[in-house]
């Protein structure tokens, strides 16, 4: 990667004898907004922390711009930390709580006023100076922690599900308000989360993680259209995962039916995961397409119905704008660029996981 601002090399780490990370290791370029992507208990918040100089790694280094600083303190660094619980200092005013670290810093009066009104411009906060945080909503305490990691001018800014807390309608405000900011400031983003709506609509790059390790790294699009393994598939927006025959290059065996795809190098007969994205089915007449099932649920979800078919003893789920009878027998067809052929996991990461 050109212009690397930050490396991850062969980090491990553990947790009372728990392994979290282990030999981890991840290049981040200037100015990108890239997302760590994973369940609960993955390690990406650990990353977050050895970066932050919270946590120090049992082995391997952390490197800024070239230089070591893994034995650095947290203050020392030029990374700031935004995290879920926003910690402001309910005894202070906004315009302190942004200011504490210049303050720290011995920075002028004057530099500091104006570091102020530029960040509260900058979250859209003008004219709240003397507000106490305790009166701010929840998306207003947020753009105040914001505010008091960019004044301090860091090159990297950790954000650790710094949006969990909020309701849908604050997340989905505060979603692009970040990225507004992002753009403004031109600062390299390091976000956590475990939702993948938010990776999805945020990110320059996307980290998949499972239990420690990397799954798969790209851009949205190629993370949702090309996942690498089932576990990508499954926790990146719904997927119908199932068991299939590679007959050969371009034909694949699923439920005994011989489908078309686009798919080639994964020799014959061999067997391998079927990924289809729900939006991706087409419901259509009995004695159309290729499979055919009983209608067992419909489920409006506003833009589209949420439909199971049930084929021999796998469950479909189609999502589409038209509704289906429950109890209807109907035809189910794909077109063959919408399969993606995958190898069966070799590890246990790489298995679907469900209930993480």
């Amino acid at each position: 990667m050109s212009d690397v601002i930050l490396t991850l090399e062969h980090i491990s780490k553990s947790f009372d004898g728990k392994q979290i990370l282990e030999d981890f290791n991840l290049e981040i370029g200037r100015n990108e907004f890239v997302t760590l992507l994973g369940p609960s208990g993955c390690g990406k918040s650990t990353i977050l922390r050895i970066i932050g100089g919270f946590v120090r790694p049992d082995a391997g280094r952390v490197l800024f711009e070239g230089r070591d600083i893994s034995m650095l303190p947290p203050e020392k660094r030029n990374v700031n930390t935004v995290f879920q619980k926003y910690s402001l200092f309910p005894h202070m005013s906004v315009a302190d709580n942004i200011a504490f670290g210049l303050k720290l810093k011995k920075k002028s009066t004057s530099y500091i006023n104006d570091k102020i009104a530029y960040a509260l411009k900058l979250v859209n906060l003008e004219g709240y100076d003397d507000r106490d945080p305790l009166s701010l909503s929840g998306g207003q305490q947020q753009r105040v922690a914001i505010a008091r990691a960019i004044v301090n001018e860091p090159q990297v800014l950790l954000l650790d599900e710094p949006l969990g807390a909020l309701d849908l309608k604050l997340r989905h405000e505060m979603q692009r308000e970040l990225i507004k900011i992002k753009k403004e400031v031109g600062i390299t983003f390091l976000y956590v989360t475990h939702d993948q709506e938010e990776a999805l609509m945020m990110s320059d790059r996307i980290i998949v993680m499972n239990k420690g390790i990397i799954q798969q790294a790209g851009d949205s699009k190629s993370i949702y259209d090309e996942p690498q393994n089932a576990f990508v598939a499954d926790f990146i927006g719904e997927s119908n995962i199932i068991d299939g025959i590679m007959v050969r290059d371009l034909l694949v065996n699923i439920q005994g039916v011989d489908f078309p795809c686009v798919d080639t190098g994964f020799g014959e007969n061999n067997p391998v995961d079927v990924v289809i994205r729900p939006e991706d089915l087409e419901i259509m007449p009995e004695g159309r397409g290729y499979l055919t099932g009983r209608v067992i649920s419909v489920i409006f979800k506003g833009a589209y119905y949420e439909i199971k078919v049930l084929v021999d003893d796998y469950e479909w789920m189609i999502q589409s704008v038209d509704p289906a009878p429950v109890g209807d027998l109907v035809g189910l067809t794909i077109d063959p660029d919408n399969i993606q052929i995958m190898h069966k996991p070799v590890r246990d990461d790489e298995e679907v996981a469900r209930d993480e």
